[in-house]
């Protein structure tokens, strides 16, 4: 069963455990996990690519395995078109707000046909705003959400094609000035004349990290959706106001090292919120444009709970 169910503050949260019926089981893998936890390492410890690769050969076994491994855990873009850019459906903008860095480059996304929908801003993964990001953001348009995603490495120049590079410039930045370029899109939102002012956020990775500092950061947050985002600092918990929704993954030892002491810091300050552990799945498991850690039936879940959580807190 899911731990935490959106309690009321008197209402101890469950303790965690597997979900039978709706943690989702790892689709047969072609990777050995190792190797995941390698990627996993490189893209987030950061780790050098020669020095990623260097072990990346010597797990394979040879050189010339390295290829067809990279092909299914690397992001391949052209799996990402969902939702097309010219669906009937939604509007699509490319636009700017100002932040607290200057301007801010986004992308927006909103139902054609809505004169006011509820806003979510989606903060994307350390590889900055992509072709995944934007069509996560076409899919919320769907769903019934203005759905705003900013390039939060614009600071920097903006997303670069390398997606190793943007890795790195996300390094780079300061996450305090990043978290209120964010309060930005929130402002931005607010006065937008498709939304009706309430305005949630959701998150993946360094994303669904930035979506758990923007709660202590933003009273004004109605609701906050993370998929394996590290926690914040348990001592800030007390400032959050908006329910959260988390998602984490069973495999993903890094970030759910961390989640025990940031549920009890939500049990204590009588926060609202759910957290969901999909056994058996790696990190990054909603990103369909890498093959190896991606799993059809946790994603799936997980954004018909978030799109339902995001409805009933913004409606």
């Amino acid at each position: 069963m899911a731990r935490g169910s959106t309690l009321p503050a008197a209402v101890p949260a469950p303790t965690l455990e597997p979900e039978p019926r709706a943690a989702a089981t790892r689709e047969a893998s072609t990777v050995d996990q190792k190797i995941i936890d390698l990627y996993d390492e490189y893209t987030h410890a950061p780790l050098p690519r020669r020095v990623f690769l260097d072990r990346l050969v010597a797990l394979a076994g040879s050189a010339a395995a390295v290829p067809a491994i990279l092909s299914l855990l690397e992001p391949n873009y052209a799996r990402a078109a969902v939702v097309a850019e010219d669906d009937g459906r939604i509007a699509t903008d490319r636009t700017s707000y100002q932040g607290a860095t200057g301007d801010v480059r986004c992308y927006v996304a909103r139902p054609k046909l809505a004169d006011q929908s509820p806003a979510v801003v989606v903060i994307h993964e350390n590889r900055g705003l992509n072709p995944y990001v934007e069509d996560v953001t076409r899919r919320l348009a769907t769903e019934g959400f203005v759905a705003l995603a900013p390039d939060m490495l614009s600071p920097l120049g903006g997303t670069p094609s390398d997606p190793d590079k943007a890795r790195e410039m996300i390094g780079q930045l300061d996450g305090d000035k990043a978290v209120n370029d964010i309060v930005g899109a929130m402002s931005f939102l607010m006065a937008y004349r498709y939304s009706n002012a309430k305005v949630g956020a959701m998150g993946f990775c360094w994303g669904g990290g930035m979506v758990n500092r923007l709660a202590v950061k933003a009273p004004d947050l109605k609701a906050g959706v993370a998929f394996y985002g590290p926690p914040p600092d348990p001592a800030l918990v007390p400032s959050i106001k908006a329910p959260l929704l988390l998602h984490y993954a069973g495999l993903d030892q890094n970030i759910n090292s961390r989640v025990p002491a940031y549920e009890e810091a939500l049990k204590k300050a009588g926060v609202s919120y759910q957290i969901h552990m999909y056994e058996g799945v790696n990190h990054a498991f909603h990103n369909d444009t890498s093959a190896e850690r991606y799993n059809k039936d946790a994603a799936e879940l997980a954004w018909t709970r978030s799109v339902e959580f995001l409805h009933k807190s913004l409606g």
